[in-house]
């Protein structure tokens, strides 16, 4: 149940406007959201950990909007590394106006990145635009294969989803939406986490083990060695501000360690869906709060 109400709280404008206007709410959101993108992943690099940089934005409802996503992303490339990535959300692109219209947006982002040696993961979202999702990525992996796609351990179909990408890079999480018919146990939603990464780790892909969940990184270690996969073959993800001495130790054994760093001043959506992710979520932000007061 409160789960819910957080995911409702995202989509309300009243309760945006409230939070985002106290001033204890931003110095908290700075621990989550990168204030500034290039200095963040210059601070991130420097201790030896990839990042997936992600704009701050969704559901547009025109195309200028769609338009000034293009260009927002286009100018953070030239802020990245070799070797980064950057996670795009097509609704960001235009999805609802017209997948023809989000294809060509991120085709556009794809080429930009692949002259930078950057790769580009789409982001899933509402469970009504994942079989677009998945259309506009398969359209994108005959110009550029190295494309990744999120899929959604807490959706029925994801096990599906992932046995049907082959050798795509994958970025596998739990998921923080809800849809009919979804897992809602957090036992479910494990479960089917992991038969997901069995069928990631056993394929031709390439895993991205999205989770802060111990047990959850110690079964994919254990799967990538049954499976013959060195440090090399998969990587873990997680996000900016969440667990950083757990990123620094997998790091240093080794592990490709990309952390998820969102940007811009669309933050409050991402913001409510990381508590409704899980309890302890929101009580660690509100005795942030509450020491900041």
């Amino acid at each position: 149940m409160l789960r819910q109400a957080l995911l409702a709280v995202s989509k309300s404008r009243r309760a945006e406007r409230l939070i985002a206007a106290s001033p204890l709410t931003r110095d908290v959101v700075r621990r989550y959201v990168a204030d500034d993108a290039g200095a963040a992943v210059d601070e991130l690099s420097r201790k030896g950990l990839r990042v997936s940089v992600d704009h701050l934005g969704e559901e547009v409802t025109g195309r200028a909007q769609a338009e000034g996503t293009v260009t927002a992303y286009l100018s953070l490339l030239r802020l990245l590394p070799a070797g980064a990535d950057v996670s795009v959300k097509l609704t960001a692109l235009g999805l609802r106006l017209s997948e023809e219209l989000a294809f060509d947006h991120a085709a556009a982002i794809c080429r930009a990145a692949a002259a930078r040696d950057v790769t580009v993961t789409l982001d899933a979202e509402e469970h009504d635009t994942i079989a677009m999702l998945h259309a506009v990525h398969a359209a994108l992996r005959k110009e550029h294969p190295d494309v990744g796609v999120v899929v959604q351990a807490y959706l029925p179909d994801s096990l599906d989803r992932c046995e049907r990408l082959g050798d795509a890079r994958v970025r596998l999480c739990k998921g923080a939406y809800t849809a009919p018919g979804a897992y809602t146990a957090t036992a479910d939603i494990d479960r089917s986490f992991v038969r997901c990464l069995k069928v990631l780790m056993a394929g031709a892909g390439y895993p991205m083990v999205a989770t802060h969940d111990p047990r959850l990184v110690r079964i994919a270690s254990t799967l990538a060695v049954l499976d013959g996969r060195d440090p090399a073959g998969f990587e873990y993800q997680m996000l900016y501000g969440v667990r950083p001495d757990e990123q620094a130790r997998l790091a240093a054994l080794g592990f490709t360690m990309r952390v998820y760093v969102p940007y811009g001043a669309d933050w409050y959506p991402y913001l409510m869906r990381r508590l409704a992710e899980r309890p302890r979520n929101l009580a660690f932000f509100l005795r942030s709060l509450l020491s900041r007061g």
